[in-house]
């Protein structure tokens, strides 16, 4: 017992460190109680985001879906190549019948023309149809539809019905505007697309002009016709940069970019129907932009 005693028995200078460390015991217990208490509780990590960093989550998705996905143009059927129609759901066959038929020298000019030559089914049809594009001058036979109309030109009316035909490539914005349909402004958008062109080659570019309706194109090529085309020297398309395809008024840059890019690619152009292939081209002006190009140097 008095050994057990003896464990118990401490000096001064003992008891001072034993109180010391049991303040600090005391002291570092408090400091861990209150951290735990005023800190915030470390349950399952929290992943709500707010509204405006998901919609751009959201955004961000639909982007990437977008990019991998295939986009359909607006494109002349007429004009189809073997890898667009596959893409676009259309079966060898298909194709082969809608080649056939242009290898005639013919052309589709409406949705229900393009079903009856491929004979491609109704649900097809209704998905890819949309994008159809085709020449203005080929759609609902304007000509034959603007001849029975009651459409009537303010040169109709002059006394002197025997009017000599003018140069379009001569004429000015005031004899234009004697045309019925014709006002100040697209008499002033017609003078100034023929100069961006540096002349009308042919009488269906007068169709190219923006807002001038079909009807009133008819009447314009009764009176004013293509009779002095301008000389022009045709783009060499295998060497043509893209400041130089860019300048044709049918091509924007980035469709002139894809040019390159594809000739670079496949080593040259050897026809004007390969161009139909270049995503975006646009196929329906094809026979407009082959006037400013050549495949032979």
């Amino acid at each position: 017992m008095k050994n057990f005693k003896s464990h118990f028995k401490f000096n001064t200078q003992e008891r001072s460190g034993i109180f010391f460390l049991l303040l600090i015991i005391v002291f570092l217990q408090t400091c861990y109680f209150l951290y735990n208490s005023l800190s915030p509780k470390l349950s399952a990590p929290s992943f709500s985001l707010d509204k405006e960093t998901q919609t751009t989550i959201d955004a961000l998705k639909q982007i990437a879906l977008e990019e991998d996905s295939v986009r359909i143009y607006p494109f002349n059927p007429n004009f189809i190549s073997d890898y667009k129609g596959y893409t676009m759901g259309l079966s060898p066959k298909e194709i082969d019948r809608l080649h056939s038929y242009r290898e005639q020298g013919k052309y589709v000019n409406s949705p229900k023309e393009f079903q009856d030559i491929t004979l491609v089914s109704d649900s097809l049809l209704a998905i890819i149809s949309p994008y159809f594009k085709f020449p203005e001058w080929t759609q609902n036979n304007r000509k034959t539809a603007y001849e029975n109309s009651n459409v009537e030109t303010k040169l109709d009316k002059k006394e002197n019905s025997n009017i000599k035909i003018k140069d379009l490539n001569s004429v000015t914005a005031e004899e234009l505007k004697l045309v019925n349909g014709i006002g100040e402004k697209l008499s002033a958008r017609i003078i100034k697309f023929r100069d961006r062109l540096g002349g009308f080659l042919i009488d269906e570019q007068l169709y190219d002009v923006y807002g001038l309706e079909p009807e009133v194109v008819e009447g314009t090529l009764k009176y004013f016709k293509v009779l002095n085309a301008p000389e022009i020297e045709k783009i060499y398309i295998d060497t043509a940069t893209v400041e130089e395809l860019s300048k044709l008024v049918y091509l924007q840059k980035w469709v002139a970019e894809s040019i390159v890019n594809y000739r670079n690619l496949n080593g040259s152009i050897t026809s004007f129907d390969e161009l139909s292939k270049i995503e975006g081209f646009p196929s329906e002006r094809i026979d407009r932009i082959a006037l400013y190009l050549s495949l032979k140097k």
